[in-house]
């Protein structure tokens, strides 16, 4: 039986797993796919304090091999289920193991929600993003469109207007759903071209990303847009469901927990992008790693 199992291999479980091993705390982390969750697919990151400049790829590697290091299990199976068995924590894989601990935390992250076309995958990291102040910097003087219309879509195209040549917005709604004075500032701005009733219905086939094809919904006209990135702000879909039995999901789908990590079972702890919160960038998903694996290590001792 482990100290603690953790769930999920990006920022938040792999920092959780560093304090729980300098906790002298067995650790097991289960990741159901590459190690580092969703900041592997940015090419370069330049917010993450010590590093002027790395990629999210290099970056996770990094947290791996300090995991690891420190002595850590890992294991690459998908966690189905997580039981609270006279006071320990039976965790089930899809894969059929079996594993047990005192203690569990949560870090299975949210992803990114997809346009769900051809192409889009070979190109996200690549051409294709999903955060404009991780990815931005790199369209300077280049033409990009947003791909939403919702608040967090509107604030990333202003914050790409402020060094891209040009933005398109583009929302599959008639209308812009964020909030008014977001619209009014993007209004002001000569090279942002709002576009509403379209959907992005091909990306280009090329061996580099080179631009889509748009289509309005009202009369099914296509236009094709020559780019040179595309960021895609329509929402994170949170995979919280098989947990539901051991912590409170909000309405989102997100674990709905205070700053101290801790859910309504004792010995589960959630922490990172899978929890209820305003900021998801990967210093606030670290942050939460650390304050999980005390609170754990905590409720460990004190058993």
């Amino acid at each position: 039986m482990y100290d603690i199992i953790i769930v999920g291999g990006g920022p938040a479980g792999l920092c959780a797993a560093v304090y729980a091993r300098r906790a002298n705390k067995s650790v097991l982390i289960l990741e159901k796919n590459a190690f580092g969750g969703q900041i592997v697919y940015s090419p370069k990151v330049e917010n993450y304090p010590g590093f002027e400049s790395i990629s999210g790829s290099e970056l996770a590697d990094k947290l791996v091999s300090q995991v690891l290091s420190q002595g850590a299990d890992v294991e690459v199976e998908t966690v189905t289920a997580i039981r609270d068995e006279d006071g320990k924590k039976v965790v089930e894989t899809e894969e059929g193991s079996t594993y047990e601990a005192q203690a569990v935390i949560i870090a299975n992250g949210a992803r990114h929600r997809h346009l769900g076309l051809p192409n889009e995958e070979r190109f996200i990291g690549d051409g294709i993003s999903f955060c404009a102040v991780c990815d931005g910097a790199f369209y300077k003087n280049k033409t990009v469109a947003l791909i939403g219309g919702g608040n967090s879509a509107l604030q990333e195209a202003i914050l790409l207007s402020e060094g891209c040549k040009k933005v398109y917005v583009i929302q599959n709604l008639d209308f812009l759903t964020g909030e008014k004075r977001l619209q009014e500032i993007l209004q002001k701005r000569g090279n942002v071209e709002v576009i509403t009733g379209t959907v992005v219905a091909e990306i280009a086939d090329t061996p580099e990303f080179s631009g889509i094809t748009v289509e309005r919904t009202a009369d099914g006209t296509r236009t094709e847009l020559a780019l040179d990135g595309m960021f895609v702000a329509i929402g994170l879909v949170p995979e919280n469901g098989a947990f539901v039995n051991l912590a409170a999901l909000n309405a989102q789908g997100y674990f709905d927990t205070d700053e101290t990590c801790r859910t309504q079972t004792k010995g589960v702890f959630v922490a990172g992008d899978c929890r209820s919160k305003t900021i998801r960038q990967v210093s606030t998903a670290i942050a939460d790693g650390a304050v999980a694996a005390l609170n754990a290590c905590r409720y460990i001792d004190e058993l």
